[in-house]
């Protein structure tokens, strides 16, 4: 992959997910670490579409551990049962929050976010291993073309698990 990504001008997010995937798919498949990826997975999908914040929380000792990530600072540790990255963890499932102050539980890392989309990431043993975390300083920003091309992002980094 060349040293800056070539994302369309438009501001149509599936042809912006189109162009990115196979240039992500590229990376990712050349390089072993996992460090390595998920930050250069945060930066690239930071720069695409200029989300207010886009990160990884990994499972360890218990919790979700913040990882890479890209935006301001973050809170570091969540707890299995909290806010929409520990929904999504037990849950198991992406989550896409419109309004973040509707959402029982929120955990206010940066009063900017406004709405929110969390896909978790899990090991071949179906174990959760992950969440991608994506913040929007815009009410709504997310839909399932969201859902939909940030689960395909995933499933490239959950190759490498």
């Amino acid at each position: 992959m060349a040293e800056e990504l070539i994302i369309p001008t438009e501001t149509n997010r599936k042809t912006v997910y189109e162009a990115l995937f196979p240039q992500l798919q590229s990376l990712v498949e050349t390089e072993s670490d996992l460090i390595a990826n998920l930050a250069n997975t945060a930066a690239a999908l930071k720069e695409a579409f200029g989300f207010f914040w886009v990160g990884f929380y990994t499972v360890k000792e218990g919790q979700l551990v913040l990882g890479p990530f890209q935006g301001p600072i973050a809170c570091t540790r969540i707890a299995f049962n909290k806010g929409v990255c520990g929904a999504s963890y037990t849950q198991r499932k992406t989550i896409v929050v419109p309004d973040v102050e509707l959402f029982p539980g929120h955990i206010a890392c940066n009063s900017a976010s406004k709405s929110e989309i969390v896909v978790p990431l899990f090991y071949r043993n179906g174990t959760v291993a992950m969440v991608l975390d994506v913040d929007s300083d815009e009410l709504n920003d997310f839909t399932d073309v969201d859902v939909s091309g940030l689960g395909n992002i995933v499933k490239l980094i959950e190759r490498k698990l």
